[in-house]
């Protein structure tokens, strides 16, 4: 990729980036009750990898 990112293709990268991240820790209890232990990426949907799946943005 080209060293210089125009600015809505970087926008674009960077809202990619925020998705696939865990969902806050604060959502577990929320969602499922005090009591259940779960880890935070039980709840985030979009999972990818840089290795694994390409944006194509």
């Amino acid at each position: 990729m080209a060293r210089n990112k125009h600015p809505a293709k970087k926008g674009r990268l960077i809202k990619r980036g925020r998705q696939t991240r865990w969902a806050p820790i604060w959502t577990i209890p929320r969602k499922y009750g005090k009591g259940r232990v779960l880890h935070p990426s039980r709840n985030t949907f979009i999972k990818r990898s840089w290795r694994r799946t390409k944006l194509k943005v």
